[in-house]
């Protein structure tokens, strides 16, 4: 198992917000991310998202595909994601698609944690790279 760590910058841009009866709405957002360090990628994406009705609850869904340079190797893969704030307390479940990997990273397998600082995102990336059967 490799470790990589470094920044990333996200731009999210609304695509649709449908709001029901009820007030509550979903949201769909379009991901921009560029990575830097040893994962040197571009990533493009859907977001999903949902705001509770409590301070501090909502959720998120989103699918991602990411193309460049991991550790110097070229290629793709594809990020999903599970996102859930319950009163202000976050669960987040970042994993690659089995199987999305493509080019050198053909047989990618890992875990994205993300976090926020100030601003400022942060990636540390757990993966593997094991030869398809």
């Amino acid at each position: 198992m490799a470790v990589v760590e470094g920044e990333f910058d996200v731009t999210m841009s609304p695509e649709l917000m449908s709001v029901g009866a009820s007030g509550f709405g979903l949201h769909r957002m379009v991901l921009d991310k560029r990575y830097h360090g040893a994962l040197e990628a571009s990533g493009n994406g859907e977001m999903l998202s949902f705001m509770g009705a409590a301070q501090g609850s909502a959720g998120y869904v989103a699918m991602e595909r990411v193309e460049g340079q991991l550790g110097g190797l070229r290629g793709g893969f594809t990020l999903q994601h599970h996102g859930i704030m319950d009163r202000g307390q976050p669960s987040l479940s970042v994993l690659v698609v089995p199987d999305s990997g493509s080019g050198d990273l053909t047989g990618l397998s890992g875990k994205l944690d993300i976090r926020n600082e100030d601003g400022k995102h942060y990636y540390k990336f757990d993966y593997v790279i094991a030869a398809l059967p």
